[in-house]
Protein backbone atom coordinates (compact mmCIF):
# COMPACT_ATOMS: atom_id res chain seq x y z
CA UNK A 1 0.00 0.00 0.00
CA UNK A 2 1.33 3.44 -0.94
CA UNK A 3 2.16 5.75 1.96
CA UNK A 4 -0.24 8.71 2.12
CA UNK A 5 1.43 12.11 1.78
CA UNK A 6 0.73 14.32 4.82
CA UNK A 7 -1.30 17.50 4.42
CA UNK A 8 1.08 20.44 4.75
CA UNK A 9 0.80 24.22 4.74
CA UNK A 10 4.35 25.61 4.80
CA UNK A 11 7.18 24.39 2.57
CA UNK A 12 10.94 24.69 2.69
CA UNK A 13 13.68 22.87 0.84
CA UNK A 14 14.15 20.33 3.64
CA UNK A 15 10.91 20.31 5.61
CA UNK A 16 7.18 20.86 5.33
CA UNK A 17 4.90 21.91 8.18
CA UNK A 18 1.34 20.71 8.55
CA UNK A 19 -1.39 20.33 11.15
CA UNK A 20 -0.87 18.10 14.13
CA UNK A 21 -2.62 14.76 13.78
CA UNK A 22 -4.47 12.45 16.13
CA UNK A 23 -3.04 9.38 14.37
CA UNK A 24 0.46 10.56 15.43
CA UNK A 25 -0.47 10.63 19.12
CA UNK A 26 1.79 7.70 20.03
CA UNK A 27 4.67 9.23 18.06
CA UNK A 28 4.28 12.52 19.94
CA UNK A 29 4.13 10.59 23.22
CA UNK A 30 7.34 8.71 22.35
CA UNK A 31 9.17 11.99 21.71
CA UNK A 32 8.07 13.44 25.06
CA UNK A 33 9.23 10.37 26.97
CA UNK A 34 12.78 10.56 25.63
CA UNK A 35 15.03 12.42 28.10
CA UNK A 36 17.51 13.26 25.32
CA UNK A 37 14.70 15.06 23.50
CA UNK A 38 13.01 16.84 26.41
CA UNK A 39 16.07 17.83 28.46
CA UNK A 40 16.18 21.23 26.74
CA UNK A 41 12.42 21.87 26.95
CA UNK A 42 10.43 23.51 29.71
CA UNK A 43 8.49 20.26 30.22
CA UNK A 44 8.74 18.49 33.56
CA UNK A 45 10.95 15.43 33.25
CA UNK A 46 8.20 13.01 34.21
CA UNK A 47 6.65 10.22 32.15
CA UNK A 48 4.10 11.45 29.62
CA UNK A 49 1.08 9.17 29.54
CA UNK A 50 -1.08 8.64 26.49
CA UNK A 51 -3.93 10.35 28.37
CA UNK A 52 -1.78 13.42 29.08
CA UNK A 53 -0.64 13.57 25.46
CA UNK A 54 -4.26 13.29 24.33
CA UNK A 55 -5.21 16.26 26.55
CA UNK A 56 -2.38 18.28 24.94
CA UNK A 57 -3.59 17.21 21.50
CA UNK A 58 -7.17 18.26 22.33
CA UNK A 59 -5.85 21.68 23.44
CA UNK A 60 -3.76 22.00 20.29
CA UNK A 61 -6.61 20.99 17.99
CA UNK A 62 -9.05 23.41 19.66
CA UNK A 63 -7.26 26.40 18.14
CA UNK A 64 -7.32 29.76 19.85
CA UNK A 65 -4.14 31.63 20.67
CA UNK A 66 -1.76 29.09 19.15
CA UNK A 67 -0.68 27.54 15.87
CA UNK A 68 0.98 24.14 16.34
CA UNK A 69 2.52 22.24 13.44
CA UNK A 70 3.97 18.82 12.77
CA UNK A 71 7.38 18.97 11.05
CA UNK A 72 7.89 16.53 8.17
CA UNK A 73 11.00 15.69 6.18
CA UNK A 74 10.12 16.92 2.70
CA UNK A 75 11.71 14.07 0.74
CA UNK A 76 9.87 11.23 2.50
CA UNK A 77 7.05 12.71 4.64
CA UNK A 78 8.51 11.38 7.92
CA UNK A 79 7.19 13.27 10.98
CA UNK A 80 10.17 14.45 13.01
CA UNK A 81 8.90 17.05 15.47
CA UNK A 82 6.59 19.91 16.37
CA UNK A 83 6.90 23.68 16.09
CA UNK A 84 4.55 26.33 17.38
CA UNK A 85 3.63 29.92 17.86
CA UNK A 86 1.79 30.17 21.17
CA UNK A 87 0.22 32.95 23.21
CA UNK A 88 -0.54 34.70 19.93
CA UNK A 89 -1.83 38.20 20.69
CA UNK A 90 -3.18 39.76 17.51
CA UNK A 91 -3.84 43.12 19.19
CA UNK A 92 -0.21 43.60 20.27
CA UNK A 93 1.24 41.48 17.45
CA UNK A 94 3.20 39.11 19.69
CA UNK A 95 3.72 35.36 20.09
CA UNK A 96 6.08 32.84 21.67
CA UNK A 97 8.04 30.38 19.53
CA UNK A 98 8.72 26.75 20.39
CA UNK A 99 10.23 23.77 18.59
CA UNK A 100 11.15 20.17 19.27
CA UNK A 101 12.84 17.78 16.89
CA UNK A 102 11.68 14.51 18.42
CA UNK A 103 13.37 12.09 16.03
CA UNK A 104 17.03 11.99 17.06
CA UNK A 105 18.00 10.65 13.61
CA UNK A 106 16.85 14.07 12.29
CA UNK A 107 19.19 16.11 14.53
CA UNK A 108 21.97 18.24 13.01
CA UNK A 109 20.56 18.14 9.48
CA UNK A 110 19.30 21.71 9.15
CA UNK A 111 15.65 20.83 9.81
CA UNK A 112 15.40 22.96 12.95
CA UNK A 113 16.89 26.04 11.29
CA UNK A 114 14.59 25.83 8.28
CA UNK A 115 11.55 25.19 10.50
CA UNK A 116 12.42 28.25 12.58
CA UNK A 117 12.67 30.39 9.44
CA UNK A 118 9.33 29.06 8.17
CA UNK A 119 7.60 29.86 11.47
CA UNK A 120 9.04 33.38 11.50
CA UNK A 121 7.81 33.90 7.93
CA UNK A 122 4.39 32.54 8.88
CA UNK A 123 4.20 34.78 11.96
CA UNK A 124 5.26 37.97 10.20
CA UNK A 125 3.98 37.48 6.65
CA UNK A 126 0.74 35.55 7.28
CA UNK A 127 -0.33 36.50 10.81
CA UNK A 128 1.05 40.05 10.69
CA UNK A 129 2.89 39.75 14.02
CA UNK A 130 5.45 42.33 15.13
CA UNK A 131 7.48 40.42 17.73
CA UNK A 132 8.17 36.72 18.30
CA UNK A 133 9.86 35.68 21.55
CA UNK A 134 11.64 32.52 22.62
CA UNK A 135 13.59 31.33 25.62
CA UNK A 136 16.48 28.88 25.46
CA UNK A 137 18.81 27.50 28.10
CA UNK A 138 22.39 28.73 28.16
CA UNK A 139 23.45 25.06 28.21
CA UNK A 140 22.09 24.68 24.64
CA UNK A 141 24.53 26.70 22.49
CA UNK A 142 23.68 24.73 19.34
CA UNK A 143 20.05 25.90 19.54
CA UNK A 144 21.17 29.49 20.18
CA UNK A 145 23.26 29.38 16.99
CA UNK A 146 20.29 28.00 15.01
CA UNK A 147 17.96 30.72 16.32
CA UNK A 148 20.49 33.47 15.55
CA UNK A 149 21.00 32.10 12.03
CA UNK A 150 17.23 32.16 11.51
CA UNK A 151 16.92 35.82 12.57
CA UNK A 152 16.45 35.87 16.35
CA UNK A 153 18.54 38.23 18.48
CA UNK A 154 19.51 37.90 22.14
CA UNK A 155 17.66 40.45 24.26
CA UNK A 156 18.45 39.39 27.81
CA UNK A 157 19.29 36.73 30.38
CA UNK A 158 17.34 35.41 33.34
CA UNK A 159 20.14 34.32 35.61
CA UNK A 160 19.92 30.83 37.16
CA UNK A 161 16.25 30.72 36.17
CA UNK A 162 16.03 27.02 35.31
CA UNK A 163 17.02 23.86 37.12
CA UNK A 164 18.44 20.96 35.11
CA UNK A 165 18.72 18.13 37.61
CA UNK A 166 21.23 19.31 40.22
CA UNK A 167 22.47 22.24 38.15
CA UNK A 168 21.00 25.69 37.60
CA UNK A 169 21.33 27.45 34.26
CA UNK A 170 20.59 30.84 32.79
CA UNK A 171 17.66 31.28 30.43
CA UNK A 172 18.51 33.32 27.34
CA UNK A 173 15.66 35.43 25.94
CA UNK A 174 15.65 36.05 22.20
CA UNK A 175 13.23 37.79 19.88
CA UNK A 176 12.70 38.64 16.24
CA UNK A 177 10.78 41.39 14.47
CA UNK A 178 9.84 41.83 10.80
CA UNK A 179 12.84 44.18 10.46
CA UNK A 180 15.17 41.29 11.30
CA UNK A 181 14.26 39.14 8.29
CA UNK A 182 13.24 39.98 4.71
CA UNK A 183 9.68 39.29 3.52
CA UNK A 184 9.20 35.70 2.42
CA UNK A 185 7.39 34.16 -0.52
CA UNK A 186 4.39 33.88 1.81
CA UNK A 187 4.04 37.67 1.79
CA UNK A 188 4.13 37.77 -2.01
CA UNK A 189 1.58 34.93 -2.18
CA UNK A 190 -0.86 36.82 0.06
CA UNK A 191 -0.46 40.11 -1.79
CA UNK A 192 -0.19 38.89 -5.39
CA UNK A 193 -1.93 35.52 -5.23
CA UNK A 194 -0.64 32.39 -7.00
CA UNK A 195 1.18 32.77 -10.31
CA UNK A 196 -1.16 32.83 -13.33
CA UNK A 197 -0.48 31.81 -16.91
Amino acid sequence: MEKKKPITMLYGELVELGPIRRDLLETYQRWFNDLDVIRTLANPNVPTTLDAEEKWLDYALAGGDHAIFTIYVRENGQPIGNASLERIDHFHGTANFGIVIGEKSAWNKGYGKETTKLLLAYGFDILGLQNILLSVYATNPAAIRVYEAAGFKKIGTRRSAFCLGRERTDVILMDATPDDIPPSGLQRLLVDGPPRD
